[in-house]
């Protein structure tokens, strides 16, 4: 991902310390694989020449290779355009015969992101600003090496002859050469097949797929008796096959399309999915593209053209819009307050670092507070939401296999909007763009991808002394992150919002267009909302993963954190209760991964804590932030049903596990027509690892059931759900405290009130 032209001025860094500061003498680096508390320093490695740096020590000794050139990306930047090209035509050259390398198809290449020690070094003493704290002390000081550790990509290839999957990682040497139009410098470094698995679908194969269906003479006939002549009018959506029996096992790439069709060919804003076919069943061989099933079960009539099924200004509602809404205009005379630097953002006393990947889009890194005299404070080495699940709960034929994991089977990122056309942010806004590889192994951009912002978010805090009359308000103002995708028919918006007072909120808004199925005349579903004549809505859930490598007070290779589960209790009646009104928050360790599958409880006020147990707040408590869980749900389905041998991970909607580079997808890496039960988080916690102080991860899964109403139609108004991260212990007092008073908060006039004095705390009548 690399930086598009943006509408604010350049920004300064304000390093805070210099890049010539002469290096100190020697380095530590801490043992990752051993106990994290009593071999914290436990193997040194000195260097007299500093042309590399030493690689964390591992079970096997490794030689750190040296760049031959000054590194110019940051170790957690996306990998840019000329990076996946190297890495593309790297792993095409290595394939073993013409046949093998014509075969190839790219499914996704993304940057090996780096052990955290080597992110460390880079913010001490690489990239501004300049952070030597966030190194081990050690007697004599660390020796700054010249070089970091050469960028690594990795890439799952799909061969669309063998139909199998692999996957390669290739070390990125002279990336730049590629610009030139010279000849690829990456090494591979690794490959295998990882056998029994399909990787997600392509848009590639999606379009394939559309036009297979529709040449399918059969197909065409079958539209025929519904009416339709014009293939033009009709979409394919290739929905890929789930899991449900041994025919759906991934030996073969299936997928079982969902079928629509406009009314009208020339209008490019129509709303197919107003009109479902139903009654045609279709199951696509997508590694040769051949139909392999077809079936045409029943006749269900096309429901009929709806007025109201269009939604672009001036169609909707008989073509009456909207007329008395005056402009409302967001400015900023002085332009933002936030900084970027390549993609490193500061913005009050927060920084952070943006990152994405075609699987989960956007992802931050490297969260931290500058708290006064405190310093540099972390919380999270990284965030981002991993996965969703939207299963369906109408038990007819195909709405039963409506359980799309959109980001394993699909990509959130890949799926991203240029918001080039259609900005959905106000203000200063500055963007990023996203690179990523198409099927065929070229390079793809999407311009304007993620949105970086400020926004108003009303009152921060207010207080009145009803004695005096004076008070004291804050506006609060938050920085927002974001990105937005279409899976056909729904949207997606992910948001990170950053406050003025330490809170973290995360936040998805979903909308778009009900997916919806079709009615024979006078039917109804109990399963669902009819929302038109002969057409029906069905209910569904939609869940999000958000996986979150926390670092409370932590710098990179400590694990001194903890989480305790806090609930309130209600005292019993007796001599501590006398008047039956006590009630207390009382905490519980959470000691093991198998002892921390949590679910929520509104009853209680059930929360979470991320505790450090090595620094503690002016009252000697222990510095931490709480998960605050928003509106949520569990799966509806029944245990034995057939999506939760994929989705075990939604039995759930809190995990915890220590830090592993190689736990990132909560079904597993492959959740595409996969028959294993309890891939993925389920099993990892079968280790039952201890948590008691810990590098911690948090797995929250959160959810929202949806039972479509009649005012979802044409389209369905954004519905927001999500979470909070709070400091908890974290400061000594309100960061709130030092937000400095807006204009608007000392003069009301603009208001169009007039002024009204106080006279003993109270407002006078005018």
């Amino acid at each position: 991902m690399a930086t598009a032209k943006e509408k604010t001025a350049p920004n300064n860094n304000n390093p805070t310390a210099s890049s010539s500061a002469a290096p100190p003498a020697s380095t530590t680096w801490p043992d990752p694989h051993g106990d994290p508390i009593r071999n914290r320093a436990s193997v040194a490695t000195l260097i007299s020449a500093v042309d590399s740096f030493p690689d964390p020590p591992s079970k096997t000794t490794s030689t750190t290779k040296v760049m031959t050139k000054a590194q110019t990306c940051h170790p957690l930047d996306p990998l840019s355009a000329a990076e996946i090209s190297v890495a593309v035509a790297t792993v095409r050259a290595a394939g073993a015969t013409p046949e093998v390398r014509d075969s190839m198809r790219f499914v996704e290449v993304v940057l090996v992101e780096p052990d955290k020690q080597v992110v460390a070094l880079a913010d001490a003493y690489f990239f501004p600003p300049f952070q030597p704290s966030l190194l081990p002390r050690t007697k004599g000081g660390p020796v700054i090496p010249t070089k970091l550790p050469l960028r690594k990509a990795r890439l799952v290839v799909y061969n669309k002859r063998s139909n199998e999957t692999s996957i390669w990682v290739v070390e990125l040497r002279e990336v730049h050469a590629a610009t030139r139009g010279g000849q690829h410098r990456g090494k591979v470094i690794s490959s295998k097949v990882v056998p029994n698995v399909q990787p997600p679908m392509d848009a590639v194969e999606y379009a394939e797929c559309e036009a297979v269906v529709k040449d399918f003479p059969p197909f065409r006939e079958a539209m025929k008796r519904r009416g339709i002549e014009d293939m033009d009018l009709v979409m394919v959506d290739a929905w890929c096959a789930g899991y449900h029996s041994e025919a759906d096992v991934p030996s073969r790439r299936l997928a079982k399309p969902l079928i629509f069709c406009r009314t009208e060919s020339d209008c490019p804003m129509e709303n197919g999915y107003a009109r479902p076919v139903e009654g045609i069943q279709i199951l696509v061989d997508m590694q040769n593209m051949v139909v392999l099933e077809f079936e045409d079960r029943k006749l269900i009539p096309l429901p009929p053209a709806d007025p109201l099924r269009n939604y672009t200004s001036g169609e909707s509602r008989g073509g009456v819009d909207r007329s008395d809404v005056k402009p409302l205009q967001i400015i900023q005379p002085e332009g933002p307050s936030f900084r970027v630097n390549g993609h490193f953002i500061q913005w009050q006393k927060w920084n952070f670092r943006i990152g994405f990947t075609p699987r989960e889009g956007l992802v931050i890194y490297s969260v931290a507070y500058i708290d006064g005299s405190r310093g540099r404070r972390p919380v999270a080495h990284r965030l981002s939401f991993v996965e969703m699940v939207v299963p369906y709960g109408d038990p007819n034929d195909p709405h039963y296999r409506k359980n799309a994991f959109d980001a394993g089977e699909d990509g959130l990122g890949k799926n991203a909007h240029s918001l080039k056309k259609g900005c959905d942010c106000l203000g200063h806004i500055k963007y990023f763009d996203a690179h990523f590889t198409n099927f065929n192994g070229g390079v793809e951009t999407i311009e304007n991808c993620v949105c970086l912002h400020e926004e108003d978010h009303g009152i921060l805090w207010k207080h009145q002394d009803w004695r005096t009359g004076l008070a004291e308000v804050r506006r609060s103002r938050r920085l927002t992150a974001s990105f937005i995708c279409t899976v056909a028919n729904y949207e997606y918006g992910f948001f990170w919002h950053f406050y003025q007072d330490g809170k973290i909120e995360a936040e998805v808004k979903l909308t778009g267009i009900l997916s919806l199925g079709a009615l024979q005349p006078g039917e109804t579903r109990k399963y669902g909302t009819t929302i038109a004549p002969g057409l029906y809505a069905p209910v569904h859930q939609h869940f999000f993963v958000a996986r979150m490598d926390m670092a409370v007070d932590c710098k990179p290779g400590e694990a001194f954190n903890q989480v305790v589960e806090v609930d309130v209790k209600v005292e019993e009646p007796g001599k501590n209760n006398v008047h039956n009104n006590a009630f207390y928050a009382e905490e519980k360790l959470l000691k093991s991964e198998l002892e921390a599958m949590r679910d929520c409880n509104p009853l209680s006020a059930r929360h979470w804590i991320v505790r450090n147990t090595r620094t503690v707040n002016r009252t000697g408590q222990l510095t931490g932030y709480k998960l605050v869980p928003g509106s949520n749900c569990l799966p509806l389905a029944g245990s034995e049903a057939k999506f939760l041998r994929r989705a075990a991970f939604l039995k759930h909607n809190i995990w915890v596990t220590p830090y592993a580079h190689d736990e990132m997808h909560p079904g597993g890496e492959f959740p595409n027509q996969n028959p294993r039960v309890g891939e993925g988080l389920v099993t990892w916690v079968k280790q039952n690892r201890s948590l008691e102080e810990a590098d911690i991860v948090l797995w929250y899964v959160f959810g929202v059931t949806h039972i479509p109403r009649l005012e979802d139609w044409p389209v369905m108004p954004v519905e927001r759900i999500g979470f909070m991260l709070m400091p908890h212990g974290f400061f000594n007092c309100s960061p709130a405290v030092d937000v400095p008073p807006s204009a608007s908060d000392l003069d009301d006039k603009d208001n169009g009130l007039p002024s009204k004095p106080i006279q003993n705390g109270l407002i006078a009548k005018l």
